[in-house]
């Protein structure tokens, strides 16, 4: 390589212009999936202490949330419900409820923005009195009928309209039976999305606030949720949930695992997601509101460093923001 004074390259950085020009890594609004939490509240909207500029949504507020999506040129809105508490139980029923929430809000949005893609979490978490992804038994979460009860679930949004079946639960076999099952119900064109490299974090405490489960979670997720300290083992699950079925995977949490999307992207090529989790999104907004740092600036940079590890897309809270932004 020609050594300075030969070679500066600092010219290519003195001007706007040439920056854009020599740009590696690009950010837009395609690579932005909406996560949104759906509420049967009769509240419009309740914000959501934790994170700050989130709200909870009613049916017909998300239906609004679609049309501003597909307005934004955000390609795809991931649901997650917050289930009142009259409607739990230990073995998470509501779930499997064709009129439930989840449907509702799924065939909602699909009326007021067809165009826009519907990405449903499939687990047990909102539902259960005791805000685990599973059945639970004597302190144990059991694999096998944890995953029935997955089948019936995704084979409900599947139906009510749901474009992609995303399994967040990390239970072992669970995506090739759950394509088994949507093929076999009619849904062979409904897509799954799978939480493949999900781990085990702390950075999930505002989202458990948000969906209601974080006061009734009984002990931790370790034993179905990776370990942090884990990177072999991801590729591992990316490759079985592949050989399942799987149409695209995710690394959950982002931005303390950029390490795993690189690794994740660089072995398989497939569409690769990255969640921007909550605790991620608190994190930035909390130390902005201080005035620690720029917010904006942040917000940005964080989303590039996703795609420049290797991401095809980034699930995160900030879309709608970001959207705008990048619109100028």
């Amino acid at each position: 390589m020609p050594q300075f004074p030969n070679t500066r390259l600092r010219r290519l950085r003195a001007y706007d212009w040439s920056r854009r020009l020599v740009r590696e890594t690009r950010l837009t609004p395609d690579d932005l999936i909406w996560t949104v939490v759906v509420s049967d509240s009769a509240d419009p909207t309740e914000p959501v202490a934790s994170m700050p500029g989130v709200e909870r949504l009613s049916v017909k507020a998300a239906a609004k949330a679609a049309r501003e999506a597909r307005d934004l040129g955000i390609p795809a809105i991931a649901i997650f419900p917050h289930i009142d508490p009259a409607h739990k139980d230990e073995a998470g029923t509501e779930a499997l409820n064709r009129d439930g929430l989840v449907a509702r809000a799924v065939r909602a949005m699909k009326d007021a923005a067809p165009e826009v893609g519907l990405i449903c979490d499939v687990a047990l978490d909102p539902f259960t009195t005791h805000g685990h992804d599973g059945v639970l038994k004597d302190g144990r979460i059991l694999n096998d009928e944890t995953v029935e009860k997955l089948i019936a679930q995704a084979i409900v949004q599947a139906e009510a309209g749901c474009d992609v079946i995303a399994p967040s639960d990390m239970m072992d076999g669970r995506i090739g039976a759950i394509r088994a099952s949507l093929d076999s119900a009619g849904q062979q064109d409904t897509m799954i999305m799978s939480y493949a490299a999900k781990y085990a974090s702390a950075f999930y405490g505002p989202y458990r606030d948000a969906i209601g489960s974080a006061k009734a979670l009984t002990g931790d997720k370790k034993t179905y949720q990776m370990d942090p300290g884990n990177s072999d083992e991801a590729l591992r699950e990316v490759a079985m949930d592949i050989e399942e079925g799987a149409d695209m995977v995710m690394v959950k949490p982002g931005l303390p695992y950029l390490d795993i999307v690189a690794r994740v992207k660089a072995e398989f090529a497939m569409p690769t997601y990255v969640f921007q989790v909550s605790g991620e999104y608190a994190m930035i907004q909390a130390a902005a509101a201080q005035g620690w740092i720029d917010g904006e600036r942040v917000m940005m940079e964080s989303l590039a460093a996703f795609k420049r590890a290797g991401a095809d897309g980034i699930l995160t809270y900030f879309a709608p923001r970001a959207a705008r932004a990048l619109h100028g």
